[in-house]
Formats: structure tokens, sequence, C-alpha cells
């Protein structure tokens, strides 16, 4: 019997790492092996699913792929990750793989028809998120028709920004598309968000509001997809074999040193993403006098604080912020401007 997989992919702060601390606190048990896809040099994601405090969180279950996006090292990383799961005994129940915000789907499920992988394991579903807010905001979508009705007047008009062709790749693929984050919009705005998304949507794809990526494990890991075999009705805009870029888009970590007060740099932060476009930041910060560690997660404006685990006695007391933007916006991803504005007068 083969072990389904469940892919779990959607932009920059879409709440990925959520719902799978939700589903590892509410499978009962269950078995689970995990693949994390980090975009950045810090692996935030792992560290946030392991410090977690869940008991079927077993750090030998969480393998970390930070070498690039997982679409484009498939045979590098995604392969030998998938041999090390399949070697284990006992064998795991499920493997949920999450993908970097970045990822396209679809190369990711090509790989399930490998015959290394294909004999072993199927793809269950693939389960997309997508900020409501940020949708309704149209940060990360358009509207389709309006766009053809441009492009028909204007032969011109370059093709999409490479943020919206990503949102649009991420929703073709998927098998359930979470709304996430429902609590930051209003009732009201929800049809124009459906609106906006549906659109990208294939027959038979559920569309589901959450709060937190809180989801019942039973619909999230139980679609029986078999997507491998369904490539053809997942279209995509590199169908024609043209690669996915990701030169469009630039991180860094940000060293930050022992501080006083969190809300400092919460602050500093928000002043940040605002002058730089930044996309996303997620890490930890070390607080004087404080045996925990510091989570900071920023989507945009909205930025995220919390203390999760203590520190190891193993571990630098030394925190670390993975930044994340567009190269070629207003402003550009100044390494340098970031990190005196985040930073000024703390000490070295």
């Amino acid at each position: 019997m083969k072990i389904p997989a469940t892919i779990v992919t959607g932009f920059l702060g879409a709440g990925k790492t959520s719902l799978i601390r939700h589903l590892l606190a509410n499978v009962r048990g269950r078995p689970l092996a995990l693949i994390i896809n980090e975009f950045g040099d810090i692996g935030a994601d792992r560290e946030i699913i392991k410090g977690c405090g869940i008991a079927e969180c077993d750090e030998t279950d969480v393998i970390e792929l930070a070498n690039g996006c997982i679409c484009c090292t498939v045979a590098d990383d995604f392969l030998p990750a998938m041999r090390q799961i399949l070697a284990r005994e006992p064998k795991p129940d499920h493997i949920i793989i999450e993908t970097s915000g970045l990822a396209l789907p679809k190369p990711l499920v090509k790989a399930f028809a490998w015959p290394a992988v294909r004999n072993a394991v199927t793809v269950d579903g693939v389960v997309v998120l997508a900020d409501a807010a940020a949708v309704l905001a149209g940060r990360f979508a358009h509207d389709p028709a309006a766009l053809a009705d441009q492009r028909a007047a204007d032969p011109s008009l370059d093709h999409d920004s490479p943020l919206e062709e990503l949102f649009e790749e991420q929703l073709l693929c998927g098998d359930l598309v979470v709304l996430n984050k429902q609590d930051q919009v209003g009732a009201g705005d929800r049809p124009a968000i459906e609106a906006l998304v549906r659109p990208y949507l294939r027959p038979g794809v559920g569309l589901l509001w959450a709060e937190g990526g809180k989801i019942d494990p039973v619909v999230a890991l139980g679609l029986g997809i078999g997507a491998e075999d369904d490539l053809e009705s997942r279209p995509s805009h590199h169908d024609d074999g043209q690669d996915h870029d990701h030169d469009e888009f630039d991180s860094f970590v940000l060293q930050v040193p022992s501080i006083a007060d969190p809300a400092l740099i919460e602050t500093r932060l928000k002043v940040a993403i605002a002058r730089f476009d930044i996309l996303r930041v997620k890490g930890f910060l070390a607080v004087d006098g404080r045996p925990l560690r510091h989570v900071v997660q920023a989507v945009g404006q909205r930025l995220e604080r919390y203390y999760d685990r203590p520190w190891r006695p193993d571990e630098a007391r030394q925190g670390g912020l993975v930044v994340i933007g567009q190269r070629g916006t207003a402003g550009g991803l100044d390494r340098a401007s970031i990190a005196r504005m985040v930073l000024d007068g703390l000490p070295a």
C-alpha cells in the first residue's frame, strides 16, 4: 500500500507552518514525516515546528531542504529526502511536504511519477494556502478578465508580475484551497476575495476559510487525489519548458544581538518593511534576561511575536531574521540600509 503525501504550498506568509503545527497537534498519534523547504539561510520554519512542544513532532521526523527552492532542486534534494523517509522503520502513515513560499508545486508533483517514488508514495493532494487580507489588497492576485481586456487593447503589455504569476501557479495546481486569516478581513469582504481566487480553481477544487491554518486533519490529509496521475489538468505558465526564475526575489539573514526590548525591533521592522517593500520576515530574537526564544514573523505590516521554547545550552543566544523581498522594487532590497534601520544603536 502506498504512503499518502500531502503537498502544502502557498505564498510567503500565507500560514503554511501554522497549518502544519495544527495538523501535528491533532493527528492523534499518527506517525508523520515532514519535509520543510526554506527560502533563506536559516531554518526558521523547521525551528518553529520543532519548537511547538508537540509530542508527535520528533526532531528525526523533520527533514529540512535549504539548498534552494524545492521545485528547482528535485533531483538533488527532494528525491534523496524521500529515499531517507522510505528507508525508515516503521514507515510513516503520511508525509507532509511544505514548499517554499516561492515554489511552483507542479514540478514537485511531477517528481512523484519517478519510479523510485511512484511505487511507494502517492500524492494525496495539494493544499494551497492564501492570505485572505493580501488577496483583498490585490497584492498577490488580479482580475483576470480586466487583464485580458488590457492585453487585447495593448498587445505590447508585458507579462504578469512574478508575484501574480506565482500566486496563479499555486492555485492552478491545488486540490484544496484554504483562504487563511479570515479574522483579518470582514465577513462582507469574503465574496470579493473568493471572486479573485475562483477563476484559477480547477473544477471540483474545494475552497475553505480558516483562521490560523486550523482545518480538520481528516480533510487536509484525506483528499485521496493521486495528483501524480492528474498532471494534465493542472495548467502552468511553465508547461512550455521555460525555467522558473528566482532571480526576481532576494533574501538575506539579518543577525540581531541579544536585545532588551523586542518591541523596538518590531517598530523598526515595520518602518523597514514599508520603506523597502519587504515581503516576508521570519526568525528569532534573543531577549536579555529571558530564557525563551522569541519568534518573529511578519507579512507586510502584520507582525506576530511570541516566545516558544528555551534556548538550548548548545545554542548561541543570537537572533537571526530572514528578510525576503523582490528585486527591482522601488528602493530595492537594500541590505545595508535595512540593517542600519533595524540595528542602529544596538550592541555589535
